[in-house]
């Protein structure tokens, strides 16, 4: 079974830098072929090699910006049955959440099929992110670290049915430097999205407008099932209320920041209701 993505590297011109585009393309490949593998045989992949069950190959490239055409490829009948299970937008989906969630950027909501998916992946999902994170999301971003080219993966449901599934510039490269800080802060917040099998999620802090990343830097099985409760009370009692009506929980948190002081994640020490 095969699904076919485009990776677009904007540029100007028909052609880029062979090495720095070679990079890209291969980190491209490591981060779908460790997305497809976690998520169709439950386990993550610390290798990949080309006896692999999947695979990526190159299919045409095209002109405009540097273009290329490329498929996941599935070599094994039980994994192209789980595979039309869960439906090839739905696996697309998936691709586009762990990228997203490698990156400290929030994900679009999923659909029914795909979030059924992600649950069945349990605390393993924790696992996928990161593994992206050791060398796939470092090779894709060379071309826009050496030539400021930004890059994209599409997947193509058809010729005329092309989805931006993610993008990566030197604004994204940032994410992979981030460091978590020695200090803790209190805050207000509110739980905006939470995943009950790994303990990560988002949460906006009062008096700010977006989400931000957050989990608790422990395995979630280790969590008191007083936090649990009190995170997952907190989304739900939120859940389409006017602003004005949102409770708040109060926790103490270690920020993870950027080099340039902007806050991704928040690793969460302490807690307690307002």
């Amino acid at each position: 079974m095969t699904i076919n993505f485009d990776l677009v590297i904007e540029t100007t011109e028909d052609s880029v830098d062979m090495k720095a585009g070679l990079e890209s393309m291969q980190g491209v490949s490591d981060a779908l072929r460790c997305v497809a593998e976690s998520v169709l045989t439950g386990k993550t992949p610390q290798r990949q090699t080309h006896k692999s069950k999947v695979r990526t190959s190159l299919k045409k490239s095209f002109k405009g910006s540097y273009g290329q055409v490329f498929s996941v490829d599935i070599y094994d009948d039980k994994l192209n049955k789980k595979l039309k299970t869960i439906g090839r937008p739905a696996f697309a989906e998936l691709i586009s959440y762990f990228i997203s969630e490698s990156l400290y950027i929030e994900a679009r909501p999923l659909s029914a099929r795909a979030k059924k998916t992600l649950d069945e992946l349990g605390e393993q999902s924790e696992s996928v992110v990161n593994q992206l994170r050791v060398s796939a999301l470092e090779n894709i971003h060379q071309i826009s670290l050496k030539f400021n080219h930004d890059i994209k993966i599409r997947y193509r449901k058809s010729r005329n049915d092309i989805t931006t599934l993610a993008n990566f510039n030197r604004n994204t490269a940032k994410s992979l430097e981030a460091k978590t800080s020695n200090e803790t802060v209190d805050l207000n917040v509110i739980v905006t999205r939470l995943n009950i099998h790994t303990g990560n999620g988002r949460l906006q802090v009062e008096g700010q407008d977006e989400t931000v990343a957050f989990g608790f830097g422990i395995t979630y099985r280790d969590v008191r099932l007083e936090a649990k409760k009190i995170f997952s009370e907190n989304l739900n009692h939120n859940n389409g209320l006017k602003p004005s009506e949102w409770q708040y929980i109060k926790i103490s948190a270690s920020p993870v920041r950027l080099k340039d002081g902007r806050v991704v994640k928040h690793i969460v020490k302490g807690f307690y209701e307002n």
